[in-house]
């Protein structure tokens, strides 16, 4: 099994802080993404290969392998202490904008917060959590609910505050979106 020592190997620079739109119900915002949550290509074990999600949740960061010791690290937002998966999924669904109902299980332990929104958000809509694109994780054929997807909240990247899942910035979720197939294993760790 992977641990987070023997993952690591090291990391690129990034070059600047890219400004990232956060639409909200009146007027989009603008936020400034800190450096250290820009995309970039890092070493990692050379033995991982190729075609790999690996989520190390205690760094808040996702990243695709390359093969060759190298992977693509994204900086991510988790759902709170003890509301996040640990295991190997698979990907068995992709979807562009999606649509959004929030589970009987958010409703019942924060019947306030998704109360409202029991029957369902269109994708796109500003309150819509799922931000740009997601991956549906899956045990086998068993669809967990758990999600690798964007955020309209780009301001909480490299926190833990949610109901669960995976979230990027809504550019990086659209750019992993299409290198990642369907079929592709996810490690949570």
């Amino acid at each position: 099994m992977l641990n987070r020592r023997n993952f690591f190997a090291g990391a690129a620079c990034a070059i600047a802080a890219p400004v990232v739109a956060s639409p909200t119900a009146q007027e989009p915002r603008i936020y400034h993404l800190p450096r250290k949550f820009i995309p970039r290509e890092v070493n990692v074990n050379p033995e991982l290969p190729a075609g790999q999600i690996h989520v190390i949740k205690e760094d808040f960061h996702l990243y695709w392998t390359l093969g060759g010791g190298r992977a693509r690290r994204y900086s991510i937002a988790l759902g709170d202490q003890g509301r996040n998966f640990t295991g190997v999924l698979t990907i068995r669904r992709k979807a562009e904008w999606p649509s959004w109902i929030p589970t009987q299980n958010m409703i019942r332990l924060e019947p306030e917060l998704y109360g409202p929104y029991r029957n369902g958000l269109p994708g796109g809509h500003p309150q819509n959590p799922m931000g740009a694109r997601a991956l549906y994780l899956y045990d086998g054929n068993r669809d967990t609910y758990y999600r690798i997807h964007g955020t309209m909240q780009p301001e909480t990247i490299g926190t833990g505050f949610s109901s669960g899942c995976v979230r990027l910035v809504n550019e990086h979720i659209e750019e992993l979106y299409d290198m990642v197939p369907v079929g592709t294993q996810v490690f949570l760790f």
